[in-house]
């Protein structure tokens, strides 16, 4: 058990007659761990903008909620009413009336 701790440390098991069966499975090895690490980093970067786009969302929400309600207080009548009253129109006293108009057929 100690010496084949030691061999291992050693490296012998690298430079040995069967070496090319070992150097196969450690490239094996290292072209998965490759991979993997691409696969993550390539999985936090999505992440990251997965992040950013629901933050823009949440804010393009937000000023949508604003403009709406911003509206909503432009078109209430008073509001209409004040702002022609500025530029010297005022509301009818006389309510409309419906005309009709007959055609001749």
């Amino acid at each position: 058990m100690k010496r084949s701790v030691y061999n291992i440390l050693k490296g012998t098991f690298l430079v040995s007659d069967d070496a090319f069966k070992n150097w196969r499975m450690i490239l094996f090895i290292s072209v998965l761990a490759i991979v993997m690490i691409a696969s993550s980093h390539s999985a936090d970067r999505k992440v990251h903008l997965i992040a950013k786009l629901n933050n823009e969302v949440k804010e393009l929400r937000s000023a949508f909620v604003e403009g709406r309600g911003k509206l909503m207080r432009l078109k209430k009548e008073s509001t209409v009413e004040i702002k022609m009253k500025e530029k010297g129109i005022v509301l009818s006293e006389i309510p409309p009336t419906k005309i009709k108009v007959k055609s001749k057929n």
